[in-house]
């Protein structure tokens, strides 16, 4: 075994769990769940059986990975904070044959407490702020705070607030990595390097 399980924690038969992967206290993960290298899972977090985690993700204590929720390489998933799955739940109606696709895209960070409406997209390296609830797609590197979720600035991959409007034309340069990004109308693009 090339990965460390608490004793506490249950991995049903069939699981697949990437190398250098931790499953801390109280985990559930079942079946069909596939976890990528180097992902930690914290305390009490729950990965359903269609859940694909990438690798070197980390899904902090208290967190559901329900079904048809897919987290790309180095998501960051807060404390507490909430997937869903169907869109219009009740108790005595059954409804998993209406499960909608969750996706949020590489190096995507959730913040603690924040809910993720099913369905929705999260792009590249997005910040959902704290206690945001987020009830539409999100762009890659956009900065999502508030009730519903609306969008206040942009964010480098390092995680740092770049100076740019939010609608319009601009250049920023993320001051710890020196990385330039532009900005076209709504779409945040960072300049690759040659």
């Amino acid at each position: 075994m090339t990965y460390t399980i608490h004793p506490s924690a249950i991995v049903d038969d069939g699981a697949r769990i990437g190398e250098g992967s931790r499953v801390w206290h109280f985990v559930h993960v079942c079946a069909g769940a596939q976890i990528g290298k180097g992902v930690s899972l914290g305390q009490n977090v729950f990965v359903g059986n269609q859940v694909v985690i990438g690798d070197d993700c980390k899904v902090q204590n208290n967190v559901s990975v329900y079904d048809n929720v897919t987290l790309e390489e180095g998501v960051f998933c807060g404390p507490s904070m909430v997937f869903t799955n169907v869109y219009n739940p009740r108790a005595q109606i059954e409804r998993k044959n209406e499960y909608r696709n969750t996706l949020v895209k590489k190096g995507a960070t959730l913040g603690a407490n924040c809910t993720l409406v099913c369905g929705v997209t999260i792009g590249e390296y997005a910040l959902i702020g704290a206690g945001a609830v987020v009830n539409k797609d999100v762009p890659a590197y956009a900065l999502m705070v508030g009730v519903p979720a609306r969008q206040i600035g942009w964010i480098s991959e390092f995680g740092e607030r770049l100076p740019l409007p939010c609608n319009g034309e601009g250049i920023a340069i993320c001051p710890h990595t020196g990385a330039s990004y532009v900005l076209k109308g709504v779409e945040l693009i960072k300049e690759r390097s040659l």
